[in-house]
């Protein structure tokens, strides 16, 4: 299939050149074409005025009188200087070749113009279909990725089941199984989780309702709930809060979503048992920062951009080795932006791995209204203090 790809493409890129060649070679044609067809025709007026002139002076040898009615004739014609006959007027001479220059620099301005026009449209039309080629291939990737992700664990579950009940197993290997079978179960629902909540986001006609939170704790409630599945995974999940608050607007259901899809993606592509992932949480003026940290095989600053894309997975779908739909990422930046914020993806700080980062706008307001809380708070204990001091 790959070799298949790789030939279409050669043979597109083939036929596009071949197309630029032909039209580069037809307007070259068509301007050297023109230009000597004006030039012929500057030669061929030239030419015929040199012969009116000829013509003209010999009925003056005849009839010297018949000068005036001569010039009334020949426009282009005017006495000579000396007396002695007509020539050619170097005005009207003048004028033509003025206008075959004119001419020819038409021609070489617009030739090229009409050029770049049918190059723009080849361009356009290639990159059209380039982007839905992609778009194709990325859909045939997504179908054999869900295809993947949910035939291997419902094959590992039929085996392990299988094994349970037609052989008999200690304890010990009974709970190995159990868990293994947790896990698979666990990566059918984040793979159903992803597909639904994909749909879910493309099909809502409005945005989620934001309310506003804290992100400390609602960072902390989801880190609560996702840590084991995580740990379970072979993660060494280290978490870093703000020594202040971070007050946010948001969905917390949503954010829950694009936050375990930042941690499964950390987990997923960091090589080795221990998986070593930080979270840290601050905030950089008005605006607030969840990093996730991992130490495993980056992204290429080529592709980082395009790792947020809807089915966008590098390699080949028949040679990957990582789990996933390439939905994940995606739908990171869906939700984010439908809470007014935005998602990056950096080297990670020590320089190995990746770091993504979730920025959300700070709520100014929620804030000012906790600092005066803070203040209010402060005066009716020093007044309480105060009080008690003079009783």
């Amino acid at each position: 299939m790959a070799a298949l790809r790789a030939e279409r493409h050669i043979a597109t890129r083939v036929a596009f050149t071949v197309i630029v060649v032909f039209v580069v070679a037809q307007v070259t044609w068509w301007i050297l074409v023109q230009g000597r067809l004006a030039t012929e025709l500057r030669d061929t007026t030239l030419a015929a005025w040199q012969l009116d002139a000829r013509t003209a002076n010999a009925v003056l040898a005849l009839d010297p009188a018949a000068e005036a009615s001569l010039l009334a004739r020949y426009a282009h014609l005017r006495p000579r200087a000396d007396g002695t006959g007509l020539e050619v007027d170097p005005a009207a001479r003048h004028e033509v070749e003025r206008r075959n220059a004119r001419t020819v620099r038409m021609l070489a301005f617009e030739g090229p113009f009409f050029a770049l026009v049918i190059l723009g449209l080849l361009l356009f039309i290639a990159s059209s279909l380039r982007a839905e080629r992609e778009l194709k291939l990325r859909q045939a990737n997504f179908l054999s990725a869900v295809t993947h992700e949910f035939k291997t664990p419902i094959s590992t579950l039929r085996l392990l089941v299988q094994t349970l009940r037609l052989r008999p197993l200690g304890a010990t290997r009974q709970q190995d199984y159990l868990r293994r079978m947790e896990g698979e179960i666990d990566r059918l629902e984040r793979t159903s989780e992803q597909v639904l909540a994909t749909a879910r986001l493309e099909q809502a006609s409005e945005p989620p309702p934001l309310a506003a939170a804290d992100l400390n704790q609602v960072a902390q409630g989801w880190i609560g709930r996702l840590r084991p599945g995580l740990e379970v995974r072979g993660a060494d999940l280290r978490v870093h809060y703000s020594p202040e608050p971070l007050p946010v607007a948001l969905d917390g259901d949503a954010f829950g979503i694009a936050f375990s899809n930042l941690l499964d993606n950390a987990v997923k592509y960091s090589p080795g048992d221990a998986k070593r992932i930080a979270v840290t949480l601050e905030r950089d003026g008005d605006l607030v920062m969840l990093h996730v940290d991992d130490e495993g095989v980056g992204v290429a600053p080529s592709e980082r951009a395009r790792v947020f894309e809807r089915f966008y997975r590098t390699g080949d779908e028949m040679t990957r080795e990582s789990e996933g739909v390439g939905l994940g990422l995606a739908l990171v930046k869906s939700t984010v932006e439908a809470m007014r914020g935005w998602v990056k993806v950096a080297d990670g700080p020590s320089g190995r791995g990746a770091r993504f980062t979730v920025v959300l706008p700070r709520r100014v307001a929620l804030a000012e209204s906790d600092e005066r809380g803070d203040d209010a708070s402060g005066q009716r204990t020093s007044a309480a203090l105060d009080g008690g001091s003079a009783a």
